[in-house]
């Protein structure tokens, strides 16, 4: 695994590059039990990116949205309505928790994301500031559904 690890100066970059949306597809939240990958790019077409999206059946307010390049390496994921995360540090972080890259630890530590999700979200409003934080400056076609 060590020859997907990225040094923090690189990984710093590709977060705070822009994202772009592949195609101008429309895609459907996803409903309970599923899950949705959509592809992005960065404006000169140089990296690519996805933007997950995984529901669990049992909890329906249960939801991880995460943002990967290279197809491996997770730079952010949003945990919403699940279980406390323990830091490498052994720091307990309530949910919802945001996992940021750290090199050495790829996306093993967290911190508290009560400024992405409030309890009057809906998980698409929640997606909609996720996808803001990623930094999708031309963000998919995705239709919100019932859920």
């Amino acid at each position: 695994m060590a020859d997907i690890d990225l040094n923090q100066q690189e990984a710093d970059s590709l977060m705070a590059m822009e994202k772009q949306r592949v195609s101008d597809d429309e895609w459907n939240f996803p409903k309970p039990g599923e899950r949705l990958s959509i592809p992005l790019l960065s404006l000169d077409r140089r990296e690519s990116f996805a933007l997950d999206v995984t529901r669990v059946s049992v909890k329906l307010t249960k939801a991880t949205f995460q943002n990967r390049a290279r197809q491996a390496i997770v730079l952010l994921r949003l945990d919403i309505d699940g279980s406390p995360h323990r830091n490498p540090d052994g720091e307990e972080i309530p949910c919802p928790h945001l996992h940021i890259y750290k090199e050495g630890y790829g996306s093993k530590w967290a911190i508290p994301a009560t400024d992405l999700v409030s309890n009057s979200d809906s998980l698409y409003s929640i997606l909609t500031s996720f996808m803001v934080r990623c930094n999708v400056t031309q963000p998919p076609i995705v239709q919100g559904g019932l859920f």
